[in-house]
């Protein structure tokens, strides 16, 4: 029976080779390959972003920011693979730049990068570089930049959104809020360390050694404590000082001013009404001294009990120093709150 049986076997097994397509094992033999071009490919994609990876740590170890050209650029931030998130400084930091924004700029940005690196957080998800415009002029070109110093944000991802580019005029460049919009961007928080800085402490304590020095040499006579007014010169410097946003620059830390990069004009009034810069509180302080100056005169020429002819030039000089200044400072203010109705003199 078994030997009868065993040719009946072979013939079935001949007919179901018979059935198999002729073109099927071409075909397994391409898929097979693709297969293994697939996993190659997906072999050297890892081994790639490891080394860039690794090469970026490395540099990291060294400077908490390394600084790019074109083709660094290129190769760590636009072209993939890439698993982490990337933040550039574009700046020019090259003296005949003459950029002093920029300069401050990149101080807060040092310490944002610090304290990033030397955190317990630290790893290798988010990384800090800086493109030059002398170092990296095709980078500045290639992203149709005119201007620095710009902070953005690369996600590991996709291009880069409106929302990754920093609005420095708006929010200033003060580490502390640097971190908050990376924070925003990323899901990654970064505790900002700032390096003791004792001036502040030192000129305190300078002052308090020069108010009791002379208060010692006129222990005698201690009556100039008791003018009213040497007491008001100091409230209206500190009420200047506080109505011209001398607070918000100190928190939020603007540029002084702003330079064209196209017509090289200077700005020193913000066109907007949630940002300022540093000469424009000065500008304001000023305007604000003026006007009270005027007022001053104006009082004493009413209520002084001088010369006729005297008073009327107070009266008259007080009465241009309020008009004039007032009149400008509501043009700034025009400036600013765009759509504002009412003007005076100056447009």
């Amino acid at each position: 029976m078994g030997a009868k049986g065993a040719p009946s076997r072979r013939r079935q097994t001949g007919r179901r080779l018979r059935y198999l397509p002729t073109g099927s094992f071409p075909f397994l033999l391409l898929l097979l390959l693709l297969c293994i071009q697939l996993g190659g490919g997906q072999k050297k994609k890892e081994n790639l972003l490891a080394e860039k990876v690794e090469q970026l740590m490395e540099w990291s170890s060294r400077r908490s920011i390394f600084r790019m050209n074109g083709d660094k650029f290129r190769k760590f931030i636009k072209a993939p693979p890439r698993n982490y998130s990337m933040i550039v400084m574009f700046t020019a930091l090259q003296p005949q730049r003459q950029c002093s924004v920029c300069r401050q700029a990149n101080e807060e940005y040092q310490i944002l990068a610090n304290s990033w690196r030397y955190s317990s957080a630290f790893c290798n998800k988010l990384f800090f570089s800086m493109v030059d415009y002398d170092e990296g002029t095709d980078v500045f070109q290639q992203l149709n930049m005119n201007s620095a110093p710009t902070f953005m944000h690369f996600p590991p991802k996709g291009r880069p959104k409106r929302a990754d580019t920093f609005d420095l005029q708006r929010i200033g460049f003060a580490a502390e809020q640097l971190a908050k919009w990376i924070a925003d961007r990323t899901d990654v928080h970064i505790r900002v360390f700032r390096p003791p800085n004792y001036s502040g402490t030192i000129a305190l304590a300078l002052l308090i050694s020069l108010v009791g020095g002379l208060l010692y040499l006129r222990r005698n006579n201690l009556e100039f404590i008791y003018n009213k007014t040497g007491w008001a010169m100091v409230s209206l410097c500190i009420v200047f000082a506080m109505t011209s946003g001398q607070m918000w620059n100190h928190i939020r830390g603007p540029p002084y001013a702003h330079k064209n990069p196209h017509n090289g004009q200077v700005s020193y009034i913000h066109g907007s009404s949630q940002a300022q810069f540093v000469a424009e509180s000065h500008i304001i302080l000023v305007l604000n001294a003026a006007i009270t100056m005027g007022m001053v005169l104006l009082n004493e020429a009413a209520t002084s009990k001088g010369d006729v002819g005297k008073r009327r030039i107070i009266c008259l000089v007080g009465l241009g120093l309020v008009v004039f200044f007032f009149s400008f400072l509501l043009s700034i203010f025009r400036s600013k709150y765009h759509g504002y109705p009412y003007s005076f003199l100056i447009k």
